[in-house]
């Protein structure tokens, strides 16, 4: 069996945050960057302004050379159906950058109804899902190179 770690000495992970919805990124992006610095990892960020611009951003990191790139947005559903498609298309994104590149790509996109569900997401802990985000591009680059080397 092949599973991953969480030694992120030598990697290079790309985040690719957006601005909207600032107030719950940042604390997103805060903990996937602690927590990757914390497992050893050197950790580029790009910022765009929402969920639809993640994907290009992820694809940008990826091309860059970054061993594993994790994405952070926050969308909020509203009375449209703005937000199912913001949801689906910048998820499917940023799964698609991953199957077309070979470079992990993580997904903190949080997807809630209600704005205070994407506070309690992004708390301080273990459970904030950036630091949960994070520790899967570790984890996922560690088990890909562990089959390669099987």
């Amino acid at each position: 069996m092949v599973e991953g770690g969480l030694d992120g000495s030598g990697l290079h992970v790309g985040i690719a945050v957006a601005t909207w919805n600032r107030a719950v990124t940042d604390r997103l992006l805060d903990a996937a960057v602690a927590r990757l610095e914390e497992l050893g990892a050197t950790v580029t960020v790009t910022r765009v302004p929402g969920a639809l611009e993640l994907p290009l951003a992820c694809l940008a990191l990826a091309r860059a050379g970054c061993d594993a790139v994790v994405a952070i947005g926050t969308v909020v559903k509203g009375d449209t159906d703005h937000y199912d498609i913001v949801v689906r298309e910048s998820t499917s994104g940023v799964s698609r950058v991953a199957l077309d590149t070979g470079v992990p790509v993580t997904n903190a996109i949080l997807a809630v109804t209600e704005f205070a569900h994407a506070v309690e997401r992004a708390g301080a802990g273990p459970a904030n899902k950036g630091h949960e985000a994070a520790e899967a591009a570790i984890a996922t680059v560690r088990a890909l190179r562990g089959l390669l080397e099987s």
